[in-house]
């Protein structure tokens, strides 16, 4: 991670601690204290958003991940889709946007979004692909994209928050549950069903 230097440096640091205890929580079983320490990360990710400096959009994509594990994204997507300007077009702006338009039910909106996306790196390609497919309801493009996802996370040597989870696929798989495309993939880095 790179040098940061400010309160909101500090802030996104205990955001990803906190996001880190919601992680061991979801994996140990722990729904109560997972959702105790994602609603704690959810709101340390809001707190250093409005403290960064212009453009920092990874901090509404945590906040937005963490409210989604926790279970009550619906305030916290309205106010992220609030302040991504219009014109804000990089990959991580658009991934805030089209999660942002999932959990209020905007699949042209998320459709949209992950053209954007697309321009980023492998990771944003993915995620693009699995919105994508939420946004259309198409069950097997959906589980292909998840099936992509949990692979990349299994892959990698190291895990943002040091916990190995596939939190984008446990993210999506959330949004999907109420479009009835939720695939449940079994892997050690997700939680049991």
């Amino acid at each position: 991670m790179p040098v940061m230097e400010g309160a909101h440096a500090d802030l996104l640091r205990e955001a990803i601690a906190a996001e880190a205890v919601g992680h061991r929580a979801l994996l140990d079983g722990d729904a109560e204290g997972a959702t105790r320490a994602l609603r704690s990360a959810a709101g340390l990710y809001r707190a250093s958003w409005e403290a960064a400096p212009p453009a920092s959009y990874g901090r509404l994509i945590g906040l937005l991940k963490a409210s989604i594990l926790a279970g009550d994204a619906r305030a916290e997507a309205a106010y992220a889709a609030a302040q991504i300007p219009d014109e804000a077009d990089s990959p991580p702006a658009a991934y805030a946007r089209a999660i942002a338009a999932l959990v209020r039910d905007d699949a042209t909106t998320a459709a949209a979004a992950t053209e954007a996306m697309r321009a980023g790196s492998p990771p944003f390609v993915r995620a693009a692909d699995a919105i994508t497919a939420l946004a259309d309801r198409d069950p097997q493009a959906y589980a292909a994209a998840i099936a992509a996802i949990v692979d990349d996370f299994a892959g990698r040597e190291a895990h943002l928050t040091g916990v190995p989870i596939a939190d984008t696929a446990l993210m999506l798989e959330r949004l999907a549950e109420p479009r009835g495309l939720a695939c449940r993939p079994a892997s050690p880095l997700l939680p049991a069903r």
